[in-house]
């Protein structure tokens, strides 16, 4: 089927939850525009160490996980983060890769967004099944 890359909205959800209680303006949010692969097989979302560092995520824990060559590692897991995509938010956590290694978007944030890869295009989009199932995402 080959790749599929999406663009998608990384955003540090602590700095929205400061914005809330006046702590800081909606400009100080850090977030960014990234392309990540979009991985079924990988569950979480996965960042790199810049990703990480641009967004001032902190490390709530560390867990170990299967890599795609089937070993055993033990990563840092920060967060939380929220992801956009077209009209479809979901806030998780993510493991972090050493370095710049490529972000890949994971099954969980997908299935609590209800997207889709589009195998004839190779595109993310959203569950054409259910198009109104839009989280509203003020900007």
């Amino acid at each position: 089927m080959g790749m599929t890359y999406a663009e998608i909205e990384l955003i540090n959800y602590s700095d929205l939850d400061r914005v809330k209680r006046f702590e800081i303006d909606k400009d100080e949010v850090r977030r960014m525009n990234t392309r990540l692969l979009v991985d079924t097989g990988a569950h979480m979302l996965t960042i790199n160490e810049t990703i990480q560092s641009i967004l001032g995520l902190q490390v709530v824990e560390n867990r170990s996980t299967q890599l795609a060559d089937g070993n055993w590692v033990k990563l840092p897991v920060v967060g939380p983060i929220e992801v956009r995509f077209a009209n479809r938010k979901s806030i998780c956590n993510a493991f972090v890769l050493p370095g710049d290694t490529e972000a890949l978007l994971g099954a969980i944030p997908m299935e609590d967004m209800d997207l889709v890869i589009i195998p004839k295009t190779r595109t993310l989009d959203i569950n054409p099944n259910s198009p109104n199932f839009a989280s509203s995402i003020a900007k």
